[in-house]
């Protein structure tokens, strides 16, 4: 099923976001992360993609393949393409197809000075737009509601954004936030800019204070008071910061779920205790 037409049959969605494990030796362990995250019945679940040639393409393509195969539910394969050209990304749609995974989240993809960037995609919104004139996918983008690293203002991020609704994406996922406030104003933005598609927030749970810091450094993603105290508070006690974590985040989508966002996709870190709480403290909400 073509993840659009979620939103055009459903009142909300619950999606979660795993990545591949690097080694094929630690497969065994993704599946039995995805045999929870399947008994909770998300709506969907995207799989992180490897850049350059990185081994890890391959495993999301046969994680993606088992999710919809062996577990019933719809995959969304994350797609980079600032490393490859047009026949390579053509290859990776194949296997797709191959597969029958009918969900892209297409990606521009993080610069890596190791790796060789190629000229045919310098934006997500060439591939959305090459995969939409040569496929039956359904082609999902990623935003950004405090602007894109690179960007740079909200105007020109917000042109960048339409451009890929323009292009084709169905669908918004956002990136990481922790104030609801600069999610509802970036909703507010799009909606003055015409943007109408489904805007998805994306939530991650603090549970790690190191991983945390180094994803709002990659995501442009600000420090609210309420969070940092709760970071200063319990970062030296793992248990303490797993809890105060899952109590933030809930109190997050909480107040998402109020305002009437189409969905939440929780990025889980591949641990399937996040997804479970979460799920268990908005069982009745979605």
């Amino acid at each position: 099923m073509k993840i659009s037409e979620l939103y055009k049959n459903k009142k909300r969605s619950l999606s979660f976001e795993i990545f591949p494990p690097k080694k094929d030796t630690e497969l065994a362990s993704i599946d039995e992360t995805l045999k929870v995250l399947c008994e909770l019945h998300p709506d969907f679940i995207s799989v992180t993609f490897g850049a350059g040639g990185s081994a890890n393409s391959n495993r999301t393509i046969e994680i993606a393949k088992n999710i919809k195969q062996n577990y019933g539910i719809e995959p969304v394969v994350h797609l980079t393409s600032l490393h490859y050209d047009k026949s390579e990304i053509d290859e990776f749609a194949k296997a797709m197809k191959e597969a029958g995974i009918e969900n892209i989240l297409a990606l521009r993809g993080d610069r890596n000075p190791t790796i060789a960037e190629k000229d045919d995609f310098h934006h997500a919104s060439d591939l959305i737009g090459y995969l939409k004139s040569k496929y039956d996918f359904c082609v999902l983008g990623a935003c950004y509601p405090e602007c894109h690293p690179e960007s740079e203002n909200k105007v020109s991020d917000m042109k960048g954004l339409k451009a890929k609704v323009d292009a084709g994406a169905e669908v918004l996922v956002s990136q990481l936030f922790f104030e609801n406030q600069k999610f509802y104003d970036f909703q507010e933005r799009c909606r003055i800019a015409g943007i109408e598609v489904p805007l998805i927030p994306g939530i991650m749970p603090v549970i790690n204070a190191n991983q945390i810091k180094r994803m709002i450094s990659l995501c442009n993603a600000s420090f609210p008071e309420r969070f940092c105290r709760i970071i200063r508070r319990y970062e030296n006690n793992s248990e303490a910061l797993f809890d105060a974590g899952m109590s933030y985040c809930l109190s997050q989508i909480i107040d998402l779920i109020a305002d009437g966002i189409p969905g939440i996709h929780l990025y889980t870190m591949n641990n399937p205790k996040v997804a479970r709480r979460i799920c268990d403290g908005i069982r009745n909400l979605v």
